[in-house]
C-alpha cells in the first residue's frame, strides 16, 4: 500500500529538487514534492528504499550519494535521524554542500539541535548556499497526507523561495525568526506534547480505576476545556491499550534531550518535562521503545 495518500495541490512552479532521508516521513514527503510537479532526485543509505521510491513515482529519479542527488537542484529538503545524520548528509567529499549550485537553498526537516541549525547556516553562507531549519509536527499521518505543521527559521528571502514547493507536504509553513528558531519553536511543540500525554495518561487510568466507561468519558470532555489533539486522537486507542503505531518513545527521548540540552544553556525550568523524560526512560525498559508516545499509560496499569 502506498505510503503517500491523495492531495490536491496548489498549481506552483516546477522545480528541481532533492530529498535526502526516504524514512517514515521522508519517503510520503518527497512522494507529494514529486505528484505535485516538481522534478525529485532523492537519495538514501538503504537503496533498496530509493529504488522503491522511484518505482512508485516515476520520472524522478535516485542517486547514490548526497551530492550526487543535489546537482543542479534549486532546492534540497533533508529528513534524517539526528544531529550526526544530518552532518553526514551534509559535509564531507560526498556531502550535499559539496554538491548543491550557489545560491540553492538546504531545507532541514529533521528535528535536531538549534546548534547544528545555526552551525550549518554559517557554512553555507561562507559557501554561496542558504540553510533553513525546518522541523515538522504532524507525525506520520500528516506527511503521508501531505498536512504537515513546518516551524522554520533562516533568513526571509530563502523561506520565501522555498514555501510554495513546500506546501506540497505542508498545511503550514511559518517562518519564526532567524536560524535556529524553528528548531527552538519543535522544543516548545515537544515539552507541550510531554505534558499533556503524562496528563492523559493519568486522567485515563485514574477514570478506568474509578470504574468509568472511558470512550464514553472521553466522548463528553473532548467538547469541553480538556478538548487537544492527543485527546482526540489518542485518548481512545490509550483507553484500549493500543500502542503499535504513530510517534516512538525512542524518538520523543532523543527530542527531549535535545529539549533538556537547551534548556540548560537558556536557563529555561522544565520540572515537568524532565519528569516525563524519566517516565518514557521506564517505559523503554519495559520493552516499549517502538510504542506509541501515548504508552505512558503502560506505567500506571
Amino acid at each position: 500500500m502506498s505510503q503517500i495518500a491523495a492531495k490536491t495541490y496548489e498549481p506552483t512552479p516546477a522545480r528541481k529538487v532533492a530529498f535526502l532521508g526516504l524514512g517514515v516521513m521522508g519517503y510520503p514527503m518527497a512522494g507529494h514534492l514529486a505528484r505535485a510537479g516538481h522534478h525529485v532526485t532523492v537519495y538514501n543509505r538503504s537503496a533498496a528504499k530509493a529504488a522503491a521510491w522511484t518505482a512508485e513515482c516515476p520520472g524522478n529519479a535516485s542517486a547514490p550519494t548526497p551530492r550526487e542527488a543535489v546537482g543542479g537542484a534549486d532546492i534540497v529538503f533533508a529528513c534524517v535521524g539526528n544531529d550526526a545524520d544530518l552532518r553526514s548528509v551534509v559535509l564531507g567529499a560526498d556531502g550535499a554542500f559539496a554538491g548543491m549550485k550557489p545560491g540553492a537553498i538546504f531545507v532541514d526537516h529533521t528535528t535536531a539541535s538549534a546548534k547544528v541549525a545555526r552551525e550549518l547556516y554559517a557554512q553555507a553562507q561562507q559557501l554561496g548556499l542558504h540553510f533553513v531549519d525546518a522541523p515538522v509536527s504532524g507525525g506520520q499521518a500528516g506527511a503521508q497526507n501531505g498536512m504537515l505543521t513546518v516551524m522554520c527559521g533562516g533568513d526571509t528571502a530563502a523561506f520565501d523561495d522555498v514555501k510554495p514547493a513546500a506546501m506540497a507536504f505542508s498545511r503550514a509553513f511559518t517562518l519564526l525568526g532567524a536560524s535556529g528558531a524553528g528548531q527552538l519553536a519543535k522544543m516548545v511543540n515537544q515539552i507541550c506534547i510531554a505534558g499533556l500525554v503524562q496528563g492523559l495518561s493519568e486522567a485515563i487510568a485514574f477514570g478506568q480505576q474509578a470504574g468509568l466507561d472511558m470512550h464514553q468519558v472521553l466522548d463528553v470532555i473532548g467538547k469541553g476545556a480538556a478538548q487537544s489533539w492527543q485527546l482526540d486522537n489518542r485518548g481512545k486507542t490509550m483507553a484500549d491499550d493500543k500502542f503499535e503505531f504513530g510517534f516512538a518513545v525512542d524518538w520523543m527521548r532523543k527530542d527531549l534531550g535535545l529539549v533538556l540540552d537547551e534548556a540548560k544553556r537558556n536557563g529555561a525550568r522544565l520540572p515537568v518535562t524532565a519528569l516525563v523524560d524519566q517516565f518514557y526512560a521506564d517505559v523503554q525498559k519495559m520493552g516499549g521503545g517502538r510504542w506509541d508516545t501515548s504508552s505512558l499509560i503502560r506505567r500506571l496499569r
